[in-house]
């Protein structure tokens, strides 16, 4: 141990940088990933009692792997069904230094195998490669913590019977593997970008922990387009964060933030990142989404903002990734290029696939109010009202709705 004292938000930095490192070497060693996972998580609360008290160790991924070889050892001598593995792990030399990044990625794809549910992916991707506990993701995701342990040991089992080696998946199956560990990085970003449900408008440390995962992913993966567009598409829409709320935690609309409070740093480095995507020749879905998203960030005021190239990417974006949340973004962004009634006929054409869906209700009311339907606009912004789960959302429902009915 160093002596030095550490800080809780330094320790849980330290904790969550080193877990994927540590959960890798000892599935390497062990090649049994729900136990090795199990031995990390206590090496990890062990962590969390002894270096406040000793100081952190010289070397804390190498103190965590210790540890959980130790608890793997120990597990694998009481079962006398496993002696002979356990002659065999003993006599194989220690494994020699490898790139984190790609053992992180080798994670990430095991996490998110595609038997998995999206929800289950999620789950075991934020505890084994992002170092939560199943007390943290079960709050961040509002179920109770035995219901999120289940669901957590039902996908680790999912993944212990698919008896994949520890490596990357062979060429022919990367494309689809990588294709579903970034739809669930994707989503682990949105959650927190824009909670679906709950008190907050967003959760930061879903966010963050996404875009940390996407960087090592680039990392590993330089010569994917869309990991370089991924990230890139979470830079430029974290950017915004800061100005999405106000000082009382209300919802701020694009038109109405701060652009001032934008990140300029996290705009930079997007536009980089989504250049040099593109600059590969083979422009995906990501991309697309991070090229619209650089449309917005760069207009200093909302009149600046390009919503014919805008409506272009979108036109785009639907061919090569069709979708109803995608129509309607593009519906949105007719009708501010060219007039609120073509946003709306488009409108009418995705309602039935949309019904019960918040957006599609919050959307018709702005093109209402644009058109000059004030009576039909609150209507729609009352029943979008009702069909959210975000608080902040509905409170700013709420409001639009009470504005135009004259009561706000």
């Amino acid at each position: 141990m160093t002596g030095r004292a550490v800080r809780r938000p330094e320790l849980e930095d330290l904790l969550r940088e080193s877990a994927p490192r540590a959960l890798a070497a000892v599935v390497r060693r062990f090649g049994d990933f729900a136990d090795a996972e199990d031995a990390v998580q206590e090496a990890l609360v062990e962590a969390t009692r002894a270096w406040p008290a000793q100081g952190t160790p010289e070397s804390p991924t190498g103190w965590l792997i210790a540890v959980a070889s130790r608890r793997m050892t120990d597990k694998i001598r009481a079962d006398s069904a496993r002696r002979a593995r356990e002659e065999r792990i003993a006599a194989e030399p220690e494994p020699g230094p490898s790139a984190e990044a790609d053992d992180t990625l080798v994670l990430i794809f095991m996490c998110c195998r595609p038997e998995l549910t999206p929800a289950s992916a999620i789950a075991l991707t934020l505890r084994a490669v992002g170092g939560l506990t199943t007390a943290e993701i079960a709050a961040a995701f509002l179920v109770p913590e035995p219901t999120m342990g289940r669901r957590i040991a039902r996908a680790k089992k999912t993944v212990e019977e698919a008896g994949e080696p520890f490596g990357l998946p062979a060429a022919a199956e990367r494309k689809e593997r990588l294709a579903a560990a970034l739809r669930v990085l994707y989503l682990i970003f949105n959650e927190g970008y824009a909670a679906s449900e709950g008190p907050d408008l967003a959760r930061a440390e879903l966010s963050a922990e996404a875009i940390r995962l996407t960087r090592i992913a680039r990392l590993a993966l330089p010569e994917e387009p869309e990991v370089g567009g991924l990230l890139a598409l979470m830079l430029l829409t974290d950017a915004r964060r800061l100005a999405r709320t106000d000082a009382a935690g209300e919802l701020v609309p694009l038109d109405q933030q701060d652009r001032g409070r934008w990140d300029a740093a996290a705009i930079a480095e997007g536009h980089r990142v989504l250049n040099e995507a593109v600059a590969m020749g083979a422009v995906g879905p990501h991309q697309l989404q991070a090229a619209i998203a650089a449309a917005h960030d760069r207009a200093r005021r909302p009149e600046d903002t390009d919503w014919a190239e805008i409506l272009a990417l979108y036109g785009l974006l639907e061919r090569v990734a069709p979708g109803p949340m995608v129509a309607l973004n593009r519906a949105v962004a007719m009708a501010m290029a060219e007039r609120p009634e073509a946003g709306l006929a488009l409108l009418e054409e995705l309602e039935p696939r949309l019904e019960g869906h918040h957006r599609v209700h919050a959307v018709r009311a702005h093109l209402l109010e644009l058109a000059g339907d004030g009576a039909g606009a609150h209507a729609s912004y009352v029943r979008a009202a009702e069909l959210t789960a975000s608080l902040p959302e509905q409170r700013y429902l709420t409001r639009r709705a009470a504005r135009l009915a004259g009561g706000a």
